[in-house]
């Protein structure tokens, strides 16, 4: 929906319906500074069901104050009394308040909400509610800020006889380093499972996906992934998933393989970026180690404007590793390219330039590292370093 947030004239707001209520779970941003989309909604999560969700992009609701509060509320307020009353919607949904309504923002930081377009917007989108594909990419386009396209995934599974669908959308193009990675991230499904485990799997989901993805080593303020159980796809008689069973399990492997899938599509997608890279470090002595190794090196500048340049400088990945503090053998080092080991034990290896140019060219390369120091290891993915990234945060406010 188009309700004039963005100077662009683009989509800026969607509503997500769940007609028969939904559990809730999310995590969030752990900046200290949060927008006031993110303290509404850490409150309203803990209801024990929700009915919607409103979104708007273009203004992050951020460093906004009390004004910023009272709006995100106002926000919820009037999505609860369309859901509950307006003939307009596909399905009525009762006993629907604002504290069963969440909230998310994204945007620019420090600006004062709209509001009144965003009621506006809010009423236009609840008459266009729909279950259609079409409107699921309607839903992604309007969550979008510097993002170049929509990003969606689905998985379908069995479990128990029932037939269980995930489905997501996220944004996310900058301003993205772990804890979380910075995006909005909407997941629906209609298992049946208790709140408790829907909140451990999405958090686990999460820390091996979106928490593995680094664009620009910067967090943001609003950081939401929200995920909305409905249940309705639970046989009359089977039990819902109320324990840590091979039935949660299985749920919880499909959701983290859906994670997966958009955290790539994010990276794929970032401001300026032409390349996804995954940096899998081994041997470390602890996993705090091997997590910081892997960031270290797909945050540094230097291997990110070599992989935008189809350079293979392992040079510059040894020297990332080497001056964040791991515990490390310089004697045992070892770096790969691919399939390539380009150093090893300390020293460089020969190897074929040309196929490890070709390598590092692919849309999506793999870069190992072994520290020599212990049997953990840890992965995470990053993206080229492009002009076109500092062009897009220096007009990003103009």
């Amino acid at each position: 929906m188009i309700c004039g947030i963005k100077k662009s004239g683009k989509p800026d707001l969607a509503l997500l319906v769940c007609p028969a209520g939904a559990k809730p779970a999310a995590v969030f941003t752990t900046n200290k500074v949060t927008s006031a989309a993110v303290q509404v909604c850490r409150k309203h999560v803990k209801s024990p069901r929700v009915c919607a969700v409103v979104v708007n992009s273009g203004n992050a609701n951020a460093c906004t104050g009390k004004v910023g509060i009272d709006n995100a509320i106002t926000m919820c307020a009037q999505t609860a009394s369309l859901v509950a009353h307006r003939s307009c919607l596909v399905s009525r949904v009762t006993g629907c308040e604002p504290r069963n309504i969440l909230v998310a923002s994204t945007g620019i930081i420090g600006e004062q909400l709209p509001i009144e377009k965003i009621a506006g917007g809010i009423s236009k989108a609840a008459k266009k509610l729909s279950a259609s594909g079409s409107a699921g990419l309607d839903f992604a386009k309007a969550i979008m800020t510097t993002d170049t396209k929509p990003k969606q995934a689905v998985r379908r599974l069995k479990i128990s006889g029932a037939k269980i669908t995930i489905a997501g959308a996220v944004k996310g193009a900058g301003m993205i380093a772990p804890n979380m990675a910075t995006t909005l991230l909407f997941i629906t499904t209609d298992v049946a499972m208790t709140k408790t485990l829907l909140g451990k799997a999405l958090k686990r989901a999460v820390g091996n996906s979106l928490n593995k993805l680094t664009i620009d080593g910067h967090q943001s303020t609003n950081d939401t992934a929200i995920i909305l159980a409905s249940g309705l796809a639970n046989p009359p008689k089977a039990d819902p998933i109320v324990s840590p069973c091979p039935r949660y399990k299985q749920f919880a492997k499909v959701l983290g393989d859906l994670c997966d899938d958009l955290a790539r599509q994010m990276a794929l997608d970032a401001e300026g970026a032409t390349r996804l890279f995954k940096v899998v470090v081994k041997g470390a002595a602890t996993r705090a180690d091997a997590a910081k190794a892997c960031r270290a090196i797909a945050n540094y500048p230097l291997v990110k404007c070599a992989v935008n340049g189809a350079d293979p400088n392992w040079g510059r990945i040894i020297c990332a590793v080497g001056s964040v503090g791991v515990k490390l053998k310089p004697e045992k080092l070892l770096c790969k390219l691919g399939d390539i080991t380009v150093f090893k034990n300390g020293a460089p290896r020969k190897f074929d330039v040309k196929k490890a140019r070709r390598i590092v060219a692919q849309t999506e390369h793999t870069i190992t590292v072994d520290l020599g120091a212990g049997k953990q290891s840890d992965f995470c993915y990053g993206c080229d370093l492009s002009a076109e990234y500092v062009r897009i945060n220096a007009e990003y406010h103009t």
